[in-house]
């Protein structure tokens, strides 16, 4: 129990200062979003009386008289009640509305292209480790060479070969703009038509790296006294594989995978940019050029909240599933 408790405390301590750093770095940005804002409605013919600016600093939490710490108790109150505040980027929406509009997009699109990458990455090294030695090693320098490039290399490449070039995929968007948004199978078939195009990307992109770690998790797993005491019970190659081996070596596969899931609502900023796609990173970026803290701080809220749910997932796991763990946590 008291290995749980302390982890519980830690993540607490690391949440605690997150959302710390959260409210305080946004706001060593230059520029002000009540003025951005003011100028904004300046443009539409709207109301700047100095009366209406206290009114949006007030909205917004910011640029006020009121001292620092005063602030960071009122930000402190307000995420207690869930109030994330206002949006200036999207005025007059609420951020939460914001990020609730664009993070099914990018938990959909970065989420299953993470576990379609894992699932290759981890077969296709779970196979080449196995065959060591033969032509299938080279599949190693290959995907490390693709998830090497850039991002938004490989995502201009893609385009202008399979968009541009072929026509097969559309250029932009997350949708077809002349659908309304629904569950209804024309726009979810628009929706993985759109996506497709950044999913692959995304997976070439990180293939590379699932493959490489696996691969070596299973050269070592192959020298283990279980498994050459299975090749003298005289099972099969692919039972030995599989059953053996493959099984051994996903475990630090598995528990990075874990924690790679935290940061799928982060996003693929240059991916979504390239693309145009409606996901929270090109919220993100939105929401930096409009000098937005409302936005930033909720996004990154959200990211905070999911990786270190998801790291504490992992090191919850690992207490039950290795004693040592526990035992080492006492210990120390």
């Amino acid at each position: 129990m008291g290995y749980y408790l302390r982890k519980l405390a830690f993540y607490l301590t690391a949440l605690w200062a997150a959302v710390t750093l959260n409210f305080v770095i946004p706001r060593m940005l230059p520029g002000n979003p009540v003025d951005i804002l003011m100028a904004k409605l300046q443009q539409r013919g709207g109301s700047v009386d100095p009366a209406a600016r206290t009114a949006y600093e007030t909205l917004l939490g910011t640029g006020g008289k009121e001292s620092f710490a005063t602030e960071y108790l009122a930000y402190l109150g307000n995420l207690l009640r869930g109030e994330l505040g206002v949006s200036v980027s999207a005025f007059p929406a609420k951020v939460s509305d914001v990020i609730g509009d664009a993070l099914p997009w990018t938990v959909v699109l970065v989420g299953l292209a993470t576990l379609i990458s894992f699932l290759l990455g981890v077969g296709l090294g779970a196979v080449v480790g196995w065959k060591r030695g033969t032509w299938l090693d080279s599949l190693v320098p290959a995907t490390t060479v693709l998830s090497a490039v850039p991002y938004f290399w490989l995502a201009l490449i893609l385009v202008a070969a399979l968009s541009s070039g072929l026509g097969w995929f559309p250029l932009n968007g997350g949708y077809d703009v002349v659908l309304d948004p629904g569950w209804d199978p024309e726009f979810i078939g628009s929706a993985i038509y759109h996506g497709t195009l950044p999913a692959l990307t995304i997976v070439i992109s990180s293939i590379g790296g699932w493959l490489l770690g696996m691969r070596n998790m299973m050269v070592s797993a192959m020298s283990e006294d279980y498994v050459l005491t299975a090749r003298a019970k005289g099972l099969t190659d692919s039972r030995i594989m599989v059953r053996y081996a493959a099984r051994n070596a996903v475990l630090p596969s598995v528990a990075g995978f874990a924690i790679s899931l935290g940061f799928v609502v982060s996003g693929s900023i240059v991916t979504e940019q390239v693309f145009s796609y409606p996901g929270i990173g090109s919220k993100l970026l939105q929401a930096v050029q409009n000098n937005d803290y409302a936005l930033m701080q909720g996004i990154f809220l959200v990211i905070t909240i999911a990786v270190l749910g998801a790291n504490l997932v992992v090191d919850l796991l690992y207490g039950l599933i290795d004693a040592r763990t526990r035992d080492r946590s006492t210990v120390s």
